[in-house]
């Protein structure tokens, strides 16, 4: 066991775990007013680990959703955690076991995966298995306190902190729409489409699961032909 990345792992995700904490907080209340358990929304937290994709499947299971509407949009929102995956078992080691890889790639987040990449060099599996000690419980927990709080706190209360997520969503997109026309072209166009599905005449039938899945293949492909991402080169 390599310790010393374990540690620092550790230390890195303290960050990360305070911040789940709060997002899945609202992940808790929302799941139990959706009609879930207290344990079924830990359990789903524990396993999942994926805030955009656990809040879209808990709307789809509160509009009496199909399992395929869950496994389309689950593969369409988390498919970047396979590319990061990818990508970071190219820093790991050469001789890294296999099993080591399959318990990283399962510990992938956004967070998780930039601290890992902002490492210099080779990193460690220990390195992400300390953060994932952090994150991980920090996610599960507080989701297991949001679930109890939504059976305790008075309703108007519940109201409030549902909310919260929403303002999770616009601090995650109105900073880079601010310095980006491409970010902000998507925003606009995801809100017109979503949109288009509410009010528009048998369009408004759709379930709530394709909407979303719609809505994100439409976006982001038109995004990814009218505005590419240029790959840098840099000269050998």
């Amino acid at each position: 066991m390599d310790s010393e990345s374990f540690r620092r792992g550790l230390k890195d995700g303290i960050p990360i775990a305070l911040g789940y904490f709060a997002v899945s907080f609202t992940f808790g209340i929302m799941a139990v007013s959706c009609g879930l358990t207290i344990w079924q929304a830990v359990l789903i937290s524990l396993t999942n680990l994926t805030s955009a994709g656990q809040f879209a499947g808990l709307e789809i299971i509160a509009a009496g959703g199909s399992y395929m509407e869950i496994a389309l949009t689950q593969l369409i929102i988390n498919l970047r955690y396979c590319l990061m995956s990818f990508s970071l078992s190219q820093k790991l080691p050469r001789d890294c076991a296999q099993g080591h890889r399959y318990v990283v790639a399962f510990g992938i987040t956004d967070e998780i995966f930039g601290i890992s990449a902002s490492q210099e060099g080779r990193i460690s599996p220990y390195y992400n298995y300390g953060a994932m000690c952090v994150a991980i419980p920090g996610w599960t927990i507080g989701t297991l306190v949001g679930a109890v709080s939504g059976n305790l706190l008075p309703g108007f209360v519940l109201s409030a902190l549902g909310v919260a997520i929403y303002g999770m969503f616009l601090a995650v997109i109105i900073p880079p729409a601010k310095h980006s026309r491409a970010v902000l072209g998507v925003v606009i166009g995801a809100m017109a489409v979503s949109s288009l599905f509410a009010y528009a005449p048998l369009l408004n039938q759709v379930s709530s699961g394709f909407v979303i899945i719609i809505t994100t293949i439409v976006v982001a492909g038109v995004a990814a032909v009218l505005c590419p991402v240029k790959e840098e080169r840099h000269e050998s």
